[in-house]
């Protein structure tokens, strides 16, 4: 073993700090020493935070000090997407390693890096957290695993990876933006703290978070919010009986695609605008993906009426296998004078658009269950978004896919709910949200609004068949 290779062993076994100003060039902010110290004392350590703090150069520094002093390794960086895996994080560990004084020792690809002349045995690698077998198999006296986004892994995988986790000096770092209150992540930070050497990071208290982008997201949540919790204070989301659809499932229904090649029927939900403040919102939808929500402020109904039929000759144009559209149109108050100027329009126009009116304080069609229909449509969205991320944790394909829209986020995952004496849910009105946290939930409306069917003259969500109309 080459004698310089004995000394980084010997010199930085327990000191990341040291070896990353030393060897990489890696200055490490107070929080990051005290992690990689930690590390370097503890099997387990698992940090969450805000957006921005430099988790993902910490984990590229955790990474390279482990593979440098210690003999004969293993090293396992998982995530739960390629991207996250590839494009972020063994990036960031290339850019450490290149022109750093450790440099050449190491040989690397796109999915492993390895000691030259030890590559069989010494070596770190990239697997995706998508299946608990990527997980299994690994037996080293020395080994490392780093997990990064470890809110998003599966607990099937984070089992196989504790399961291996058996040597003496076998270690995990896991790190990510705290967004569900299940699984091993939030466990290791509440009933199994004790196994554990936590970190909690905020945004606010980091010197590389943008204070611009802070201020941004706090005008688009209020602090009080659980995408404020997550995003920039690193807290849990508080997980209130009160509110309706999870964050974690909004999140994660924005980062996967789905295939509408064989859907032909174009769907426009529009809620609109009552007050100075609020916005007309348009939700295209195909099959299971809903577009970029088309914005608007202070219109006409005349105005509105033509946003509306301008979006469907657009997706028409270019989607050519549409053959039917419906728009659902919010039916209350100013909204009933553009359903019935849309309908005098497309039958001017013998355009055959069928035109469904929302009226969210109507009667349910499972009136025992549901306080009125604003409140079943809210549940049934609810019920499809779960089960769309069970089916992403079971390894199927999306059903939903919704746009990266963070207002439109904000508002799915805050409208609350209550039970009444009767037992039947009901949603919070938009008067009590707008007070809340600022904004009524006009952008969510409008996607709810999108999956509407009409069914025996009254309207419904399409339960227990396919939603996609």
């Amino acid at each position: 073993m080459d004698n310089s290779l004995i000394t980084l062993l010997d010199d930085y076994w327990d000191n990341p700090v040291w070896f990353a100003e030393d060897m990489l060039g890696f200055k490490a902010d107070k929080w990051q020493q005290d992690v990689l110290m930690a590390l370097a004392q503890h099997p387990k350590v698992s940090i969450r935070s805000g957006q921005g703090v430099g988790k993902t150069g910490l984990e590229s520094i955790a990474l390279t000090w482990y593979l440098l002093t210690r003999p004969f390794p293993k090293v396992i960086a998982t995530a739960p997407t390629k991207q996250q895996l590839y494009d972020v994080l063994w990036a960031e560990v290339a850019k450490w390693l290149v022109g750093s004084h450790v440099e050449k020792f190491l040989e690397w690809t796109k999915t492993k890096i390895y000691m030259k002349g030890y590559s069989e045995r010494w070596w770190a690698t990239a697997k995706t957290a998508t299946r608990p077998e990527n997980m299994q198999g690994f037996h080293e006296d020395y080994m490392l695993f780093v997990v990064d986004e470890a809110s998003g892994v599966a607990d099937t995988i984070m089992e196989a990876i504790l399961g291996t986790l058996s040597g003496a000096e076998n270690k995990l770092l896991m790190c990510g933006n705290p967004t569900r209150t299940s699984g091993t992540f939030y466990d290791s930070h509440n009933r199994d703290r004790d196994l554990y050497k936590t970190f909690k990071v905020s945004s606010m208290d980091s010197p590389r978070t943008s204070k611009e982008n802070i201020a941004m997201l706090k005008r688009k949540y209020h602090e009080g919010s659980d995408p404020w919790r997550v995003r920039v204070l690193g807290e849990f989301p508080k997980g209130e009986s009160d509110s309706l659809i999870s964050l974690e499932v909004v999140e994660h229904a924005t980062s996967k695609e789905v295939n509408i090649s064989t859907d032909y029927t174009l769907h426009l939900g529009a809620d609109i605008a009552r007050y100075g403040d609020d916005e007309t919102i348009i939700a295209p939808r195909i099959g299971g993906k809903v577009f970029d929500l088309q914005t608007y402020s202070k219109q006409s109904t005349m105005e509105t009426v033509g946003c509306i039929l301008r979006t469907a000759d657009k997706f028409k144009s270019m989607y050519p296998q549409i053959n039917r559209v419906k728009i659902k149109t919010d039916d209350d108050g100013l909204g009933a004078g553009v359903t019935d100027r849309l309908r005098e329009v497309v039958r001017e126009q013998r355009l055959g658009y069928e035109i469904i009116p929302i009226q969210n304080g109507s009667s349910a069609i499972e009136k025992d269950k549901y306080y009125n229909k604003a409140s079943e449509m809210w549940d049934v969205i609810r019920e499809e978004l779960d089960s769309n991320f069970s089916n992403f944790l079971q390894g199927n394909e999306p059903t939903i896919q919704l746009p990266n829209d963070d207002k439109l986020i904000k508002q799915l995952s805050n409208r609350k709910y209550s039970v009444d004496s009767k037992g039947k849910i009901q949603i919070e009105s938009k008067k009590e949200m707008k007070k809340r946290i600022g904004e009524s939930p006009d952008r969510a409306d409008a996607v709810i609004y999108s999956f509407a069917e009409n069914s025996n003259t009254d309207l419904s969500l399409l339960r227990g068949g396919s939603i996609w109309g």
